[in-house]
């Protein structure tokens, strides 16, 4: 058989990534097939959302450019939330997708060159006489704008075979951005003249790989850490004060908020980063480092722009040792015990809210005990976020997964949960959802089951949008609409073939604790009701300052 299009592509899929995970549709059957009748792993969405979602998570959990499929038209358009979410939150993937043929749109077709381009999203069209190429070419783009990229496959081009082939203009150079010999002179300075310094990590120190360097000047330093979700636990030292931010632990942020300075390496530091403005206290000197465009927003005081690499390595020559007993970790010895790190849910220990319903701070905080510890976390979008990054821990930074926080959506978690289990079989996938969320993504907890060698759900249940209902019922909006019904989700998990329970007191826990004791594969689904009326430090801090999430 003379070689194709898809074939070509389908090729190159395999040489670049390691799974597919897609929808079949006419647009991309050739692909698929291609892939799977040579036995390369392919995962099957029950929505093309989830394809996308899968993807996304896939990166998430192992740093590797993920690679998705789907049909032309509806099949396309399906997955633009979560490639929105994927462009906003800067993760490398290639989606394949089916297009209109090369003659003209059909009835059906819209142009989705200009929908991607509105999202932000790169558009490469694979052809007779470059397929090879642009396929390649799509992975590099991926990986070195760290951004989704779409390749298009005309369905006149799907089968035809190929011409001889073009040979591509490299990529442009990736820029380099070093810090002058003044620049590493006077942070260095700052640093070192600080009482209280604050080293904050964000993704950017683990796509550097500057993690090393960027932990001996905090140790130098004696500073306390703190990092952004997507970097959590990267500094793996008893002086880190956890996720910086809205999921900050309230004697955690009440200690952060005396830093007089701050170092910030590869972190945004958006609205959510700086808990709506109230993280840092006001005057305290905030210096960013990143290879962006310079940002001075406050609270940045100063900024450098730089690779983080070379300059953290300069940095590290320029900062001796401190006396142990003169640093900041001397004066709050507290922060590396047990009882200052644990889980326990100092917040809010109650076991109920004030309706009766269980309390999710306290059910979160169990929670970080029964599951095993070797486990990915992985959540929906919703209201439902602020307990699980605050009290449960993970292994790695990769370990920590939260899809649809960029573009503020909810429903693509369970495509994200079944694509962190395909990324990571060895541990436990534990999918932390919402009632809302988990009911718009329901069609992929078929998805998720079939992906998953050994999985938790745990859906906090408060039978409401809760995010509307703390942000509009609490002004007095009529709350008709935030309202859900109830639904019992461990009942929807059994009758797909899952394990599960609804829990509505602490105890209710054993259920899970037993099953965990007993299987090494399956899925449980945990039902939690928790209270309408416990609203997440995060939210407070948003209301607090007058912002709508």
């Amino acid at each position: 058989m003379l070689p194709t299009v898809s074939t070509a592509v389908a090729d190159v899929l395999a040489e670049r990534t390691d799974h597919l995970f897609g929808l079949m549709g006419n647009g991309n059957a050739h692909l698929i097939s291609s892939l799977t009748s040579r036995g390369f792993g392919f995962t099957s969405a029950r929505h093309e959302s989830a394809t996308v979602a899968m993807a996304d998570a896939y990166h998430r959990a192992t740093g590797r450019t993920g690679a998705a499929t789907t049909t032309y038209g509806a099949g396309f358009t399906n997955t633009y939330t979560a490639l929105a979410e994927a462009r906003l939150a800067r993760i490398p993937l290639v989606l394949v997708v089916g297009d209109a043929p090369t003659t003209g749109r059909r009835a059906f077709d819209v142009d989705q060159t200009t929908a991607a381009a509105a999202a932000g999203v790169t558009t490469l069209v694979a052809a007779p006489d470059n397929a090879t190429a642009i396929t390649h070419r799509a992975f590099d783009l991926a990986a070195q704008t760290v951004q989704p990229v779409v390749l298009a496959l005309p369905y006149d081009h799907a089968t035809a075979p190929l011409t001889e082939q073009t040979v591509l203009e490299p990529l442009p150079v990736k820029p380099t951005f070093t810090a002058s010999t003044e620049d590493l002179d006077r942070i260095a300075g700052l640093l070192r003249a600080a009482s209280r310094p604050l080293i904050l990590a964000g993704r950017g120190v683990l796509l550097a790989g500057a993690t090393t360097p960027l932990t001996e000047i905090g140790d130098r330093l004696g500073a306390l850490f703190m990092t952004s979700a997507m970097a959590t636990g990267v500094f793996g030292s008893p002086w880190d004060l956890g996720i910086a931010g809205g999921f900050t632990r309230a004697h955690r942020l009440e200690l952060a908020r005396q830093a007089d300075v701050v170092l910030v390496a590869g972190a945004s530091l958006n609205a959510f980063q700086l808990r709506y403005g109230t993280l840092f206290a006001e005057g305290t000197r905030v210096i960013r480092i990143d290879n962006e465009p310079e940002d001075r927003t406050p609270p940045v005081t100063d900024y450098v722009r730089a690779d983080l690499g070379p300059f953290l390595q300069g940095l590290t020559g320029r900062i001796s040792a401190a006396a142990p007993e003169n640093t900041w970790r001397a004066a709050a010895p507290e922060v590396a015990t047990d009882a200052f790190r644990g889980s326990a849910p100092v917040e809010d220990p109650a076991e109920f809210g004030p309706d009766g319903r269980l309390n999710p701070r306290a059910v979160v905080a169990a929670l970080e005990h029964v599951l095993p510890a070797e486990r990915s976390v992985v959540m929906d979008g919703g209201h439902f976020i602020g307990w699980a990054p605050m009290y449960l821990t993970v292994p790695d930074p990769q370990a920590m997964v939260l899809v649809g926080t960029a573009f503020q959506s909810i429903g693509l978690g369970f495509g994200s949960a079944a694509g962190v289990s395909v990324a990571r079989p060895d541990r436990t996938t534990v999918f932390v959802t919402g009632d809302g969320g988990g009911l718009m993504g329901l069609a992929d907890l078929e998805t998720f089951l079939r992906a998953t060698k050994r999985g938790v759900i745990v859906v906090l249940n408060d039978s409401a949008y809760g995010a509307e209902l703390h942000q509009y019922a609490s002004k007095g909006l009529d709350p008709t609409a935030m309202l859900i019904d109830e639904v019992d989700f461990a009942a929807v998990g059994r009758a797909m073939g899952a394990a599960g329970a609804k829990a509505h007191t602490l105890a209710d826990l054993t259920a899970l604790t037993d099953w965990l004791a007993t299987h090494d594969e399956g899925v449980f689904v945990l039902d939690v009701a928790i209270s309408q009326q416990v609203v997440a430090e995060f939210m407070s801090a948003s209301l607090t300052a007058g912002r709508r999430l």
